[in-house]
């Protein structure tokens, strides 16, 4: 049996998480890091152009220039094998090298 009121560690849990959040505000404010700093491969860095990811799973209402962009890619003809391994082989891969395609 515990002696733990649940309401008790519920008020502590509440006042740590508004210490915490009072304290990360403070310190970006005397220690401010950059953007380009706090990137990811995995989240994008703010862009001018929307991204599908930020449409389909951060739930942003498609801008017109998204859905146009949209519209000419359903629209365009497929490619040809030959386009798409002359494509593959002009790009660098993940070192960004030509001269060794993924």
């Amino acid at each position: 049996m515990s002696n733990s009121d649940p309401a008790k560690e519920g008020d502590f849990a509440h006042w740590v998480d508004e210490k915490a959040e009072a304290l990360r505000f403070e310190l970006g404010e005397k220690f401010p890091v950059p953007p380009t700093v706090l990137a990811s491969p995995l989240v994008h860095a703010e862009t001018g152009r929307q991204k599908l990811e930020e449409v389909l799973l951060e739930h942003e209402a498609p801008s017109k220039e998204f859905l146009e962009e949209l519209a000419a890619l359903e629209e365009a003809p497929p490619m040809s094998e030959e386009e798409l391994a002359r494509q593959a082989l002009a790009a660098g891969g993940a070192d960004g090298d030509s001269s060794t395609p993924e």
